[in-house]
């Protein structure tokens, strides 16, 4: 596990040469491969390195991770021809690699929780120095306090489990079952507002709205699930308290769900709709790891897989309209059709998995997550088809809306897809509806 790190620390070396943008892309392309082939075990921590090791989950996610800091230097291309501090932009998404390959193949949960706080910095400076409007300081600013504000009483929690165990190695946690419910707030909170949860989800709208593509990749790609694969860690040990309060986060979950879907079908902005979107699903996930069942769990890891890839392919699409026609607006994107038909085809196949259309990973990790669901009470089954309804509502409405009619008389210009556009979602679309074809490894090895 040590030897990824170190190939990304000396990675950071050609940040500061000339030339070398496309280089270090390369490199994170063959660090992913190399990491793919990584032997595993799927019941145990494997690996082990000093305090870094990895199970089945830590796995995925790394994955994620690595996968989409290599497509978001593949996205960032206008970065590159206009030279727009371009060795800072690379040296900052490779500190932020860094950060989270931490966070998930760290087994210690104080350096969990550091490595967790400290992937905000590079996302915040991603946001605050390469956004397009000046509305993006007040967006790292919610960016930051939101998820600043749940994360003290997190780090108290920790304090208070090494204080009275004495160790603090997450595989050795699960021994242990503490039974107290402040502590089962501060511990849970933080996760959900990462997540993030209906009532403190607020800073994400507008981060995304504000960030350039390569912070909303890495956002919706990644960011959101470090608070899904917390609860993961965290709920271990904290099953009593969670029987009893579980029930709550499951209600918010699933009503804000179905409210956040309405609202996406008001947005005018198409960066916002599929953050909204994120949202909803992200309730999902939320109510299928508090369940606390096989179904939940599983449906959980491969929904925030399958949203990982879905939404940031999204905001790809959403990106190369906005290059093309300097406005996310529904209004002005219209009737795209007629300049780019094959971009159409990508918009057609990347909205369908965002409303969990077969085959993609969406639509296995939201069954699994229905099954939970529905098991734990048979009344989510309203919000649930609500949930589902409005999904296949609004990814339709955004396409429709954006391929179809007429389209603006003020574009006076344009130019079709180039190659490396096409690369770039061709390689979020096949893992996100090949790796169906070996789910079993995603849904035996808990």
């Amino acid at each position: 596990m040590m030897k990824f790190l170190l190939m990304m620390m000396f990675m950071m070396i050609f940040c500061f040469k000339k030339k070398m943008f496309w280089m270090v892309q390369m490199l994170l392309f063959l660090m992913m491969f190399m990491f793919m082939n990584m032997t595993i075990n799927v019941y145990n921590f494997t690996n082990l390195s000093y305090m870094l090791g990895m199970d089945m989950i830590s796995f995925g996610m790394i994955l994620l991770s690595i996968w989409i800091c290599s497509l978001m230097l593949m996205a960032s291309e206008s970065l590159y021809k206009n030279n727009f501090y371009l060795g800072f932009f690379v040296f900052n998404i490779l500190l932020l690699l860094m950060m989270l390959y931490l966070t998930f193949s760290i087994m210690n949960l104080f350096m969990f929780y550091l490595f967790f706080e400290a992937s905000l910095i590079p996302t915040l400076m991603l946001i605050i120095g390469w956004g397009y409007q000046p509305e993006r300081i007040q967006a790292g600013m919610y960016l930051l306090f939101y998820t600043l504000f749940m994360s003290l009483p997190l780090l108290l929690g920790i304090f208070y489990i090494y204080n009275e165990i004495n160790y603090m190695m997450m595989y050795m946690l699960k021994f242990n079952n503490m039974n107290i419910m402040l502590l089962y707030l501060s511990m849970v909170m933080a996760f959900l507002v990462k997540m993030p949860m209906y009532f403190v989800h607020l800073w994400l709208p507008k981060a995304h709205v504000e960030a350039p593509i390569s912070g909303s990749m890495i956002l919706a790609g990644v960011m959101l699930k470090l608070g899904g694969y917390g609860l993961m860690r965290v709920l271990v040990f904290m099953q009593k308290m969670n029987l009893k309060l579980g029930y709550l986060w499951i209600i918010i979950s699933l009503v804000g769900g179905t409210y956040i879907s309405l609202k996406c079908l008001c947005q005018i902005d198409i960066k916002s709709l599929i953050a909204y979107s994120s949202v909803a699903h992200m309730g999902l996930v939320i109510g299928g790891i508090m369940t606390m069942n096989y179904w939940g769990y599983i449906g959980s890891y491969i929904m925030m897989i399958g949203h990982g890839l879905c939404s940031s392919g999204m905001f790809c699409l959403s990106n190369i309209n906005y290059e093309r026609l300097s406005s996310r607006s529904m209004f002005l994107n219209k009737g795209m059709m007629n300049f780019m038909p094959s971009m159409s085809l990508w918009w057609f196949l990347l909205a369908s998995s965002n409303m969990a259309a077969p085959p993609s990973l969406n639509l296995m990790g939201e069954i699994s997550l229905i099954i939970s669901l529905v098991s734990w009470s048979k009344i989510s089954m309203i919000m649930l088809m609500l949930i589902s309804f409005f999904s296949a509502a609004y990814s339709l409405y955004l396409y429709s809306f954006t391929q179809h009619g007429k389209y603006n008389m003020g574009i006076y210009s344009f130019y079709g897809g180039v190659s490396r556009e096409y690369l770039m979602l061709m390689l979020h679309w096949f893992p996100l509806n090949m790796l169906i074809l070996k789910i079993d490894y995603l849904m035996i090895w808990f």
